[in-house]
C-alpha cells in the first residue's frame, strides 16, 4: 500500500472513526471503498467494505457499511482482484 486517504465517518452516536482507504471501485455505478482501520501497512488491520450512498450534487461524501452477505462476498472478489499484484493480503 502507499499512502492512504484518510476517511472520517461520525455513527449515528455520534463518534467519529477514521479509516484509510485501501482500494475503491465502481460497481454499477455505485462507489465502493475497501478501507482499513490500521494506517500502518505492516500491521493488520481489520478491512470493511463501504457503499458511496450520496448524491453527485452532495457536498460531502456519504458511506454506510455493506452488510449483505452476497454483495459482500461479490465486492471481496472483486477487490482480491485488485489488489493482486500489491503486497496486501485479503481474509475473510
Amino acid at each position: 500500500m502507499s499512502s492512504e486517504e484518510k476517511i472520517t465517518l461520525q455513527t449515528e452516536e455520534g463518534e467519529f472513526l477514521d479509516f484509510f482507504v485501501v482500494e475503491e471501485t465502481r460497481l454499477a455505478g455505485v462507489n465502493y471503498l475497501l478501507v482499513t482501520d490500521e494506517e500502518d501497512e505492516n500491521e493488520d488491520g481489520e478491512c470493511y467494505i463501504l457503499r458511496d450512498t450520496s448524491a453527485p450534487e452532495d457536498a460531502e461524501a456519504a458511506y454506510e457499511f455493506v452488510e449483505d452477505e452476497q454483495e459482500l462476498e461479490n465486492l471481496f472478489q472483486i477487490f482480491a482482484q485488485l489488489l493482486d499484484d500489491a503486497d496486501v493480503e485479503l481474509q475473510k
